[in-house]
């Protein structure tokens, strides 16, 4: 007498990898979500030019470098944020993956991962131009790499914050809105850390790096409870 043998459903990290390589491949192919997000960082570097053009004055620039780099960050992210679950809303493949056998919190984080992939491809690509438009002529501190701490933890906190927050817009009217109403002040605590700690860096001056790691703690923290706090509320989210 033959053993039926059941197949066993795929494991977590399985789903998440399909999920992840699904975005990827799809963003691969059609680059739309990169393109847009890379186009309009140039467009708000050249909106700074202009804002900037009589700054004389290097240290100027420097002193508050930090600020205008986090602010071009965030209001990128949120042109890719409300692009992250365009396709799969506009040829019904989201409501294929909520039928399938998969976990939630699976779903929130492949589509986290991705975000937050994209949005470091961004950043490696416009952080360069933000130093050589703004920073080129300015006496920068030797601290300066020491930037890429609060840029690492502020982008991890973004993209999750993010993802969580896209999904509740997703099928609202006037998402774009409502997504940057809800995620600017959200992710004030996580930007006002990163900011604190990356002017720091800018600058170097001696006696104040105490402060620097205390935002990059800070937004650690951010990260691990906000984090923590979507991957639980996602499912609720999904099936509202």
């Amino acid at each position: 007498m033959k053993r039926s043998h059941v197949s066993r459903p795929p494991s977590g990290f399985s789903q998440f990898r399909a999920l992840l390589m699904k975005d990827i491949r799809q963003e691969l192919r059609t680059r739309e979500m990169l393109t847009s997000m890379v186009v309009y960082a140039l467009l708000v570097l050249t909106i700074y030019g202009a804002a900037l053009s009589q700054v004389a004055d290097g240290l100027q620039v420097v002193s508050f470098a930090g600020g205008l780099l986090w602010a071009l960050i965030v209001f990128t992210s949120l042109l890719g944020l409300n692009r992250s679950f365009s396709h799969e809303t506009e040829s019904g493949c989201l409501e294929g993956i909520l039928l399938a056998p998969v976990d939630r919190s699976v779903i929130f984080l492949a589509k986290a991962m991705s975000n937050l992939l994209f949005l470091a491809v961004v950043e490696i690509i416009v952080i360069p131009l933000f130093f050589l438009f703004f920073l080129s002529g300015a006496d920068v501190a030797a601290t300066t790499p020491m930037i890429a701490l609060p840029l690492a933890v502020g982008t991890v906190g973004v993209a999750g914050v993010g993802t969580l927050l896209s999904t509740i817009a997703i099928d609202t009217r006037g998402r774009d809105v409502l997504l940057a109403i809800l995620f600017i002040p959200v992710i004030f605590p996580l930007l006002y850390a990163c900011v604190s700690a990356t002017t720091t860096a800018f600058l170097g001056v001696e006696g104040t790096f105490g402060a620097y790691w205390t935002s990059c703690a800070l937004a650690a923290a951010y990260d691990v409870i906000m984090i923590a706090a979507a991957w639980g509320l996602y499912e609720f989210v999904l099936d509202a």
